[in-house]
């Protein structure tokens, strides 16, 4: 069994989605510019019998003129994944949107043909929530005409060095030919090749939401090359197109929910709502009047968190088939008994489902526990049909590092901390040191008591009642970071590493390890001073996902006085109000950086070593970085957002250096927010579990096995074995099948 719930990046599996439900539709929907005749017209009385959805329905048109799709074949010989969808649906999900970059990116075409020759574009990732990536999206102008915004990477695209690959459309009958090739070539050839390298365009997006903002339907109108877009190919003559999109998306609306009709439509585009008065009452749908005019219906607008599920093996979403757990665990999720009985005889042994279970179905045991939460939204927020967009947006959490939580993209102006970098000096010395923790509202944190806390806290209700947050304050989901950092120096070491004495230490060096969205995250961590005042901490993030560019900084954080300071390595100071005043001594947060595995990290001996959300066997790196700990044998204790993620982890340990795990315990500092799951319906939550590593004794002390993930259980019986199978031994080791 393998899942990737909680380390995936979200965007990839909203971009799988859209591709998968765009597949489908461009199958049944043949070939482009065809006659409403036929099977589309046989749809039209089926439609005309669907019940109806109380939403009005929006068929957005939105044109593109400055971004182009650019296709590659990465380092694989032949013929490349087209738009990515082999690798977005493929049997090796990628994790991060950066493992899509050779196959698929998007640049810019604003700097015309001069700049292409250059090749001085830049490029521009796809989802504008991770690794400093943007996507196009379209804000409403103070007029409330749609004006297209795209958040560009800080890196310039290369000039082309590596093979591409396009459709025949953009390449000819012969295909793209290596851009290795062309580079040795003089401007002059490179101009007369311009129409076969350059990137496809996507000239227009046609897409169909409710009044909430959930995605039914989306249509592409791909040009050929740069240059050939123009109004031609923007909105005329897409009468036909749009209402074959509504049609599918009608019968098998993308997002949750049954087939269905809306009672209204609007049309975001003049010309089209004319062109459409015809045919959309054809499907007993009423058109709005006039077109829309405004970028959304409703002024809180915002896509919804999509639901679709998909299948564990074939990975065919809801909208394709009928998805049903397993009738044993209940925890995974599967399109029929073909994909349940592969899944359940699957070799070897102990990846298969029939290994699996009887422990999924202990794991799922414990949704409630996970749930039980102080907090007023905590209902809504742990459901599996939870909308985090909408509670973001409600909530007017869309700036700052709430912006890390989003799949949406800020409008122009919006402050806004970069992703993947350092804080600015400039964020960081506007005199707030919670500046990036606050939302559209009124401030989220309220002044820092004047007196230290008198008890250690083990939970968020008594953390919260001493820091003055109402239970209906979201802050929780960003200060789990540092609050778990707390529970682990306050309650863990001192329980499982008593001759320590850490809690009497007057200064600490923590390694955060395979750190990444935490450094986003960095000032959150200001908190800590504010929970050990007599405690000068010193944060080392280490990691090859953190920007090169910040390898090797360091600047500091200091509660000095009635103020604080932040002093970067180039010596530059400046002053912070905290909102507190101080009757001790100075005590200080050292902030350290270095983009590199933690087997290559140089340096004193920490005194604790903390990872959040690890997946040991996600990585490789880790089968080198679990020895390096190994060999140090300091305290180290990790954060998994599953059970499920835990036993993984303590198989992996086993294999790299013969140790192991200690039974995980639930964090009281997780996160409040459920993570989506695609193909199971296990709880995640971010920081859920937490566990301390074992290992392998100096002297004396054989390699131990991968132990069992849980207590042997009963073999269910819904799906049986096939007859003759023995089943086979386990081989010391052998429980680790790394996950990519």
């Amino acid at each position: 069994m393998e899942f990737v719930s909680g380390y995936r990046d979200e965007f990839l599996d909203f971009a799988a989605l859209l591709f998968g439900w765009f597949r489908k539709f461009v199958a049944e929907r043949g070939a482009v510019g065809a006659s409403l005749e036929g099977r589309w017209r046989q749809l039209e009385a089926q439609i005309r019998r669907l019940p109806q959805d109380p939403a009005l329905w929006v068929l957005h048109v939105l044109p593109n003129r400055s971004v182009g799709i650019s296709l590659g074949q990465g380092a694989e010989p032949g013929p490349g994944p087209g738009l990515g969808a082999a690798r977005l649906l493929g049997d090796e999900l990628p994790l991060h949107l950066q493992d899509l970059s050779p196959y698929v990116s998007f640049v810019s075409l604003e700097d015309g043909e001069e700049g292409e020759e250059e090749g001085e574009e830049d490029e521009v990732q796809e989802n504008g929530e991770e690794e400093g990536a943007g996507t196009e999206k379209v804000e409403p102008q103070e007029d409330g005409e749609p004006a297209t915004t795209s958040r560009e990477s800080p890196q310039e695209a290369k000039p082309p060095g590596e093979p591409e690959e396009a459709e025949q459309e953009a390449c000819g009958e012969d295909g793209c030919r290596d851009y290795k090739v062309e580079d040795e070539m003089g401007p002059e050839k490179r101009k007369e090749r311009r129409s076969e390298t350059a990137p496809l365009h996507l000239s227009c997006l046609l897409l169909v939401t409710d009044e909430h903002g959930t995605i039914l339907g989306i249509d592409l109108l791909v040009d050929g090359v740069q240059g050939n877009a123009g109004r031609g190919s923007g909105t005329e003559n897409l009468a036909p197109r749009a209402y074959v999109l509504l049609c599918h998306s009608m019968a098998c609306p993308m997002g949750s929910g049954d087939p269905r009709k809306p009672r209204q439509l609007t049309v975001g585009d003049a010309q089209l709502h004319r062109e459409l008065e015809n045919l959309v009452p054809r499907l007993g749908v009423k058109l709005a009047k006039t077109p829309m005019r405004t970028w959304g219906p409703r002024p809180g607008f915002t896509f919804a968190s999509l639901r679709a599920r998909t299948c564990h093996v074939c990975h065919r979403h809801s909208f394709e088939v009928k998805l049903s757990p397993c009738p044993q665990c209940s925890a995974v999720l599967y399109c029929g008994e073909i994909c349940l009985r592969a899944d359940w005889r699957r070799c070897p042994d102990d990846v298969s489902h029939r290994f699996w279970c009887p422990r999924l179905a202990a794991f799922m045991e414990r949704a409630g526990e996970l749930a039980t939460l102080p907090f007023t939204y905590t209902a809504e927020v742990t459901s599996e049909t939870f909308n985090k967009e909408a509670f973001l947006a409600s909530r007017g959490l869309t700036r700052g590092y709430w912006t890390h939580l989003s799949m949406l993209i800020p409008g122009p102006g919006t402050p806004r901390h970069p992703r993947g970098s350092t804080p600015s000096l400039g964020l960081l010395l506007s005199g707030d040191p919670y500046q990036l923790l606050q939302g559209d509202g009124p401030a989220l944190m309220p002044p820092v008591p004047s007196d230290p806390p008198k008890a250690l806290f083990g939970s968020w209700q008594d953390y919260y009642t001493w820091r003055g947050l109402s239970l209906d304050s979201p802050m929780a989901v960003l200060l789990t970071y540092p609050l778990t950092v707390y529970y682990v120096i306050t309650h863990l070491v001192p329980q499982s590493f008593p001759e320590l004495n850490i809690q009497n230490k007057q200064s600490l060096k923590i390694h955060v390890v395979e750190a990444g969205k935490e450094f986003d995250l960095v000032m959150v961590f200001w908190e800590l001073l504010v929970l050990l005042p007599h405690v000068a901490l010193e944060l080392q993030f280490v990691g090859d996902a953190l920007p090169p560019e910040n390898d090797q900084q360091h600047f500091t954080l200091q509660r000095d006085g009635p103020e604080v300071s932040v002093r970067p390595n180039s010596g530059v100071s400046a002053r912070l109000n905290s909102g507190t005043k101080e009757k001790r001594g100075r005590r200080d947060l050292q902030i350290k950086v270095s983009a590199r595995p933690y087997h290559l990290l140089q340096g004193p001996k920490p005194d604790l070593v903390i990872g959040f959300n690890s997946g040991f066997g996600l990585k490789d790196t880790w089968l080198s970085s679990l020895p390096r700990l190994q060999s140090l044998r300091v305290p180290a204790f990790f954060t998994e957002s599953s059970e499920y993620g835990c036993v993984m982890d303590d198989q992996t340990m086993a294999v790299a250096t013969g140790g192991g795990t200690s039974p995980p315990q639930p964090n009281p500092f997780r996160s409040p927010f459920r993570l989506r799951a695609a193909d199971n319906c296990m709880p995640w939550y971010c920081n859920a579990f937490i566990f301390h590593l074992i290992y392998k004794p100096p002297q004396g002390g054989g390699a131990r096995s991968a132990p069992d993930p849980a207590p042997p259980a009963p073999t269910p019986v819904a799906p049986p074995a096939p007859a003759g199978r023995r089943r086979r031994e386990k081989k010391a080791g052998r429980g680790v099948r790394r996950r990519r």
